[in-house]
């Protein structure tokens, strides 16, 4: 059986607005944070070696089969984490020619992520803050669901240990890759 690899987003989700709530991190020093990898690995966000990396913060992937939380849709920023999550595996090559690593940060639970990244057969790792380390650290935009903390999507470029470029609030998801793309090709690294 074919795996899906699509995940079209309904045309009347609602835009999220700037709430101000990520002003505060553009050329902030990344934190000595280690998040747990889907490779098994832990990351240091202080010490990443690549020129650049790209960090997208989403709220939480679905899993096939099991219904999303009541009214997901309808929150602005929401729905949308695995059309981003496929858009920055079908643009993975594009990034790292822009001499950028990627990673996908949530704060659902490594296991819950594996799943994910195996089935969408992800390229990159995707970082668990199941425990708010980073959220916290950076003071990350949050949101409750459920009675479930999630972050709200949120892309940040880090480049030398700080913090070089925001992306928030992202709209649309599927699109993110996309974005992301633009502003490196119009900030390229100086040689």
């Amino acid at each position: 059986m074919q795996q899906r690899t699509d995940f079209p987003l309904p045309s009347d989700l609602p835009r999220p607005v700037d709430d101000g709530a990520a002003d505060h991190l553009l050329n902030m020093t990344m934190p000595k944070v280690c998040l747990h990898s889907t490779a098994g690995r832990m990351v240091d966000l202080s010490d990443l070696s690549a020129p650049r990396t790209v960090i997208y913060c989403y709220p939480m992937t679905g899993v096939p089969g099991k219904p999303l939380p009541e009214g997901w849709d309808a929150i602005p920023g929401a729905r949308g984490c695995t059309p981003q999550t496929c858009s920055f595996r079908d643009h993975h090559q594009d990034l790292s020619r822009l001499r950028a690593d990627v990673f996908g940060i949530s704060t659902q639970t490594t296991e819950y992520q594996r799943e994910m990244s195996n089935r969408l057969q992800l390229p990159f790792e995707i970082l668990s803050d199941d425990k708010f380390e980073l959220c916290d650290a950076l003071r990350l935009p949050t949101f409750e669901v459920d009675g479930r903390r999630l972050v709200k999507r949120v892309t940040l470029i880090v480049r030398d240990g700080r913090i070089e470029h925001v992306f928030y609030p992202v709209f649309p998801p599927n699109e993110s890759a996309d974005q992301v793309i633009r502003w490196l090709q119009d900030h390229p690294i100086p040689n």
